[in-house]
């Protein structure tokens, strides 16, 4: 049977303290919002209905990659009110999957027998244990088969239904024909003046009905997120489940605690990642791979045997294999560096391309080179590519040797088994096997007095 996802998404989240609609916050640097539309399309082949209500342009604005469609909620009157504002564009016929866009650890597997709980009677709810159940609606029981008679929210709740430790998720399987026929008819009489969607259970159980259920195995999959502390829990939960695949994977992490993953990464074998490691974008890891402490790695796709060393930030980057990159190194986008390259401490790299074997250990920046195999570059020495409007090339051909403090002002071509002497600019292009040198002449000059101050 079809599953249409409806995706609550309009509540304002004032304890957020802030102008940016509560969906959006990032989790894993990715709005809220997109994990649950993750979600929803491993259940659902069709464009999930998100209810936007507070910050409607914005969402709309963030969301515009994907295949959504929109109904707004534009008084906030309770969880049966939102799916009212959904209802002319949710078919009659299939399943109807509600969601909430400030869930973001829901995964698909704990749906799937939420959904085959609907079956029976039309209509299931997503429950969880929990041992604080403090403002959640209560799951009562009852009846020979302890099936789900009502759920009753914390505030409408007496002594012995806040004794209940089984809580609702809020999250619901129902068909499309009874909700089209339940939401018209839910009323607010209660606490908080609302429209429950909840209600549906009681005209459920009113008509015979049997209620299905599905229970969370991990509770933790239910969380929302209402505030900065519990966007942190959710953060730290999601980290944690990150780094729990890694491990299952074959991958050494030093403190599992002390990684964050902002993205999709994949490893091979014997990989040992080392501690405030963060990982963003898409990040593919060879075998044998180490990655020291402090390290930001961005879009990039890193060789077998690669080392890098601590507090580094590679972005967008290809390493070759059994490279060397650090410790304080920097390799920005549109870089390729090629087999057993060695770039060091305090080195920037920027849209080059370094062939193999070569390499930039200390205090250097090159950037919109390209520089081939066997090429050393001496400490301070730097690529002159900026003419304050246009970028310009530089090229070192193979076994170039680049002696300290050289200045290589683009556009230039250096060709094979150049040395360039200490201190060198070099202006024009040079051809192979010469000695390139350009250096103020020495002089010593005896009896020479450095001035000083006179003592009081």
């Amino acid at each position: 049977m079809s599953v249409t996802v409806v995706v609550l998404a309009a509540g304002q989240g004032k304890r957020m303290n802030s102008d940016l609609p509560k969906v959006l916050h990032p989790v894993a640097a990715r709005p809220m919002i997109e994990h649950v539309l993750d979600t929803a399309a491993l259940v659902s082949d069709t464009p999930p209905i998100v209810v936007y209500g507070h910050g409607g342009e914005i969402l709309k604005a963030r969301l515009a990659h994907r295949d959504v469609r929109w109904a707004e909620q534009r008084e906030q009157l309770g969880t049966g009110h939102a799916v009212a504002q959904a209802l002319a564009q949710v078919p009659s016929q299939g399943d109807v999957l509600i969601l909430y866009g400030d869930v973001p650890l829901l995964t698909a597997s704990a749906l799937a027998p939420l959904v085959a709980a609907a079956e029976a009677g039309g209509i299931a709810v997503l429950t969880a244990h929990l041992a604080d159940a403090t403002g959640y609606g209560r799951i009562v029981r009852g009846g020979a088969d302890d099936a789900v008679l009502r759920i009753v929210e914390h505030k409408d709740a007496g002594p012995a239904e806040l004794d209940i430790h089984e809580i609702n998720t809020g999250i619901m399987v129902v068909q499309g024909a009874l909700l089209h026929r339940w939401i018209p008819a839910l009323g607010n009489d209660n606490a908080q003046g609302e429209y429950y969607l909840t209600d549906c259970i009681a005209m459920a159980v009113a008509e015979g009905r049997n209620v299905g259920s599905a229970t969370l195995a991990d509770a933790d999959e239910a969380l929302g997120v209402n505030n900065r502390r519990q966007l942190a829990e959710v953060e730290r939960l999601y980290q944690a489940r990150m780094a729990g695949r890694l491990l299952d994977a074959g991958v050494t992490l030093v403190d599992p605690a002390r990684l964050d993953i902002r993205g999709e990464v994949s490893c091979g074998r014997d990989v040992v990642i080392d501690v405030n490691v963060v990982l963003q974008g898409r990040v593919s890891i060879g075998d044998n791979v180490r990655i020291g402490p402090n390290n930001v790695i961005t879009d990039c796709e890193i060789g077998d045997g690669v080392e890098i060393l601590p507090n580094c930030v590679l972005e967008s980057a290809s390493i070759g294999p059994r490279s060397r990159i650090g410790p304080f190194s920097r390799v920005r986008p549109d870089s390729h560096l090629g087999a057993e390259v060695h770039i060091g401490n305090f080195v920037e790299i920027k849209k080059a391309d370094i062939g193999q074997a070569s390499k930039v250990n200390h205090l250097a920046y090159v950037g919109d080179a390209e520089i081939g195999e066997r090429v050393n570059v001496g400490a301070g020495t730097i690529t002159c590519n900026y003419d304050g409007a246009f970028k310009h090339k530089t090229v070192l051909e193979d076994d170039v040797f680049v002696g300290s403090d050289t200045q290589l002002v683009a556009p230039v071509r250096v060709g094979r088994n150049v040395t360039i002497g200490a201190g060198t600019t070099v202006t024009e292009d040079v051809e192979a096997d010469r000695l390139v040198i350009s250096r103020v002449r020495q002089k010593t000059i005896t009896g020479w007095q450095r001035p000083r101050k006179d003592k009081a």
